[in-house]
């Protein structure tokens, strides 16, 4: 084996593992749910998950945006448990409390 036939063999490898390359990433960006994931991205969704908190292997907190409105679900155990605040949260939860200034020592 001379070396333009190695040279020649290494470049149909590059060349096969290059479309080989280019078909995966072809299927991750245009695979079969493409289509559908590009149809639902387009529709206005009343329904958001905004976050979501693993309590243990069977029980899991939810909050959603329903509407704008946004609600706390615990979900697992085969029960559902919803609970919406009934509306903003009081002014000395959102602030802080003010720290006092620590006195000069003399």
């Amino acid at each position: 084996m001379d070396l333009i036939e190695s040279i020649r063999a290494l470049a149909a490898l590059a060349f096969t593992l290059g479309l080989i390359g280019l078909a995966a990433w072809a299927l991750r960006k245009y695979g079969p749910d493409s289509i559908g994931r590009a149809i639902a991205a387009r529709q206005d969704r009343r329904l958001k998950v905004i976050e979501s908190l693993a309590l243990d292997p069977t029980r899991r907190l939810v909050v959603v945006s329903l509407d704008g409105e946004e609600r706390l679900v615990l979900l697992g155990d085969g029960r559902l448990l919803d609970w919406t605040p009934k509306g903003p949260p009081p002014a000395s939860a959102l602030s802080p409390s003010p720290v006092a200034e620590p006195e000069p020592v003399v």
